[in-house]
């Protein structure tokens, strides 16, 4: 069935087209576009609520400022939806977020109006006031810069690092703060507290309503009217709230706080700072999933809640005819818990995921030892190591891809102090449609070369448990990295006994006759499946589970390469400097000459698709690991060479 947008949007195809309209039609506009993303999302999926919370404010923006000349700069960008249909992208928006399609995100290379890629949180104003700066050393005065951020990304110490630049560097740039108390969960800590100051307080706000009514009736000029109500306005900030003044302290001349779903209001509003010169900032309040109710009833669900019926607002979810197995998050989630009731020094932390790392069940359950502290992962790797010095065992649960916003606080603040802090880095490998933004692909190589971490991968759901058992172990006195993917594991009954598992040591689960297959984590599974199809074919793999890619199972790694002349090594990371790196290191310090071939993520950027998709496309799915094996003997057969022998030093 095709998905068709309105009439009006129909003869939208770029900011020009938009302005050919009157302001009055502008809410019709509006309409047509929330109807349109409701209508594809919920049949091609994607992110819901935060696009429908700012279509006013996306329409005002393009209506107002010469885009893609004026730059705007959007924070996250799982808001943009509808600045894509509006910059040329309405009739390719149906395969937004799928393979070869639009990315979910604003991306350079997709378009001119997309000005900065974004995906993590927090880098709208420090990329925007770089353009403004930019604009005014070459002479572009007449350029406007626009950065939009949500109130949860202004946790993040990136977002104040850009806000007190922006202040004394005398570039021309409004930051537009888009007020709707949630990230993908709510928001949390003393930032929303004080927004929720501003925002609500009746004297501040009907002071300011009284005075600028008064100045309306006023026999003087415009000018003077104007200059006159902001300087009423900004004392009486000060004398009503002093938390008004944060952004004031910070220099950046501040505006609002008014409603962002006011159209008319929106386009006044931005027109008139169009015009005022230097940093400010704009306090837009919005409703994340305006238009649906649902959405704006369960915020956190809605934020991107898959496919589902539009008019009942049903979520389309699979059905099975036998048990399914977890998502390895939940599994993650629930085992905390077990091992929190067992050892009360178990403290878990999270910035800003509780719900997409499954600790919200631990945070409901035990709430005065799980916390999430927002879109802060320098914080929350270093809050970690500071209760750690005090001898709690934190598991620090962050996204592989958001783990490189901590880097150095790895480093300075756990390595170097050989703190036992445990980071469970989900979304490890390919994540499917949100893109290369977050795919979990560098996190084996950045961590394998820091000194006393250890790096662990589950190759299933029991593993995953038995690692987590382990790291909690007063034993266990290193850093260590548990990595594992998003999605489903592999084992419906998960919950068994907890074992510890020695640190680096590996496993043989097959012995084999021709060559041997060394795995870590999860595409284990696919080496699995793989050596059952071809002992069909009469090749015989044999199958080492590595677990450790730090510290190496020196043993096994021994056996394996005195044993066969071949060995292929699969990964979900990026294969410079990852698992098959380590394997030729030690390959070449024990003086091994052994054929090894590296499966993972080549040495490129990966675009969005399903994981299925992108596995095939990077070659280390079942299918590739079978054509390897069979090239490999193919070759070895037609050179004559014997398939198994032993390989000297």
């Amino acid at each position: 069935m095709d998905i068709l947008p309105g009439p009006l949007l129909r003869t939208i195809d770029s900011p020009d087209d938009l302005k050919k309209l009157s302001r009055e039609k502008l809410h019709l506009v509006c309409n047509e576009l929330r109807q349109y993303i409701i209508d594809v999302v919920s049949v091609h999926g994607g992110h819901f609520g935060a696009s429908l919370g700012v279509v006013e404010l996306t329409t005002a923006l393009h209506y107002v400022y010469n885009t893609p000349y004026d730059q705007l700069v959007w924070d996250v960008g799982h808001q943009a939806y509808g600045h894509k249909i509006l910059t040329g992208r309405r009739d390719n928006f149906v395969t937004n977020r799928k393979y070869k399609g639009l990315s979910g995100f604003p991306k350079r290379s997709e378009s001119e109006y997309d000005t900065f890629g974004v995906g993590h949180s927090s880098t709208s104003i420090s990329a925007a006031l770089g353009m403004a700066m930019a604009a005014k050393y070459k002479g572009e005065n007449d350029r406007k810069v626009v950065a939009v951020i949500g109130d949860g990304a202004m946790t993040a110490g990136l977002a104040f690092e850009g806000m007190n630049h922006a202040g004394v560097a005398d570039s021309d740039l409004l930051i537009i703060l888009n007020d709707n108390c949630m990230g993908i969960d709510p928001n949390v800590g003393a930032l929303k507290e004080y927004l929720t100051d501003i925002t609500t307080s009746p004297t501040y706000n009907k002071v300011k309503d009284d005075v600028w009514s008064l100045l309306g009736k006023l026999p003087v000029g415009k000018t003077f009217s104007r200059s006159m109500g902001h300087k009423l306005t900004e004392g009486l900030k000060g004398m009503i709230s002093s938390s008004s003044n944060l952004f004031e302290a910070l220099k950046l001349r501040y505006f609002g706080p008014i409603d962002g779903h006011n159209i008319a209001k929106l386009v006044d509003t931005l027109r008139d700072l169009r015009d005022i010169p230097g940093p400010k900032i704009l306090h837009i309040i919005t409703t994340k999933g305006k238009g649906y109710a649902l959405a704006e009833k369960d915020q956190t669900k809605w934020h991107a809640p898959g496919l589902f019926d539009k008019v009942t607002g049903e979520i389309v979810k699979k059905t099975f005819d036998k048990p399914q197995p977890p998502k390895y998050q939940d599994v993650f989630g629930h085992t905390i818990i077990e091992l929190a009731e067992k050892n009360e020094k178990i403290f878990g932390i999270t910035p800003a995921m509780p719900s997409g790392s499954s600790l919200k069940f631990m945070m409901e359950k035990m709430p005065g030892r799980a916390f999430d502290v927002g879109i802060a992962e320098q914080h929350a790797v270093t809050v970690s190591a500071g209760m750690a010095t005090q001898g709690l065992r934190v598991f620090c649960n962050i996204y592989s891809s958001f783990m490189q916003r901590a880097y150095d606080q790895v480093v300075h603040d756990v390595a170097l102090q050989k703190l036992p802090v445990v980071f469970c880095l989900d979304r490890a490998g390919v994540v499917g449609d949100d893109g290369p933004t977050h795919h979990g692909c560098y996190d084996i190589a950045y961590f394998r070369c820091i000194p006393n971490m250890i790096i662990s991968a589950p190759m299933n759901e029991q593993e995953l448990r038995n690692l987590m058992y382990t790291a909690q172990l007063e034993s266990t006195q290193y850093p260590l990295v548990i990595r594992y993917p998003r999605g489903e594991g592999v084992m419906p009954e998960w919950r068994t006994p907890f074992e510890p598992i020695e640190i680096g040591k590996g496993r043989k689960l097959k012995d084999g006759r021709d060559l041997a297959l060394l795995t870590f984590g999860h595409p284990g599974n696919f080496a699995d499946k793989a050596i059952k199809q071809l002992r069909l074919e009469g090749y015989d793999p044999a199958h080492y589970d590595m677990r450790f890619a730090k510290p190496l199972d020196e043993a096994l790694l021994h056996e394996a390469c005195q044993r066969y002349p071949v060995l292929i090594t699969v990964e979900d990371a990026s294969v410079q400097g990852g698992f098959g790196s380590a394997i030729l290191e030690f390959m070449a310090k024990e003086g091994y000459k052994n054929e090894v071939r590296i499966l993972g993520i080549p040495d490129r950027i990966v675009e969005h698709g399903t994981p299925k998709e992108l596995h095939r496309e990077c070659a280390y799915d079942t299918e590739a690991i079978m054509e390897t094996v069979r090239e490999i003997m193919t070759a070895r057969l037609v050179n004559g060479t014997t398939a198994t022998r032993s390989v000297h030093r």
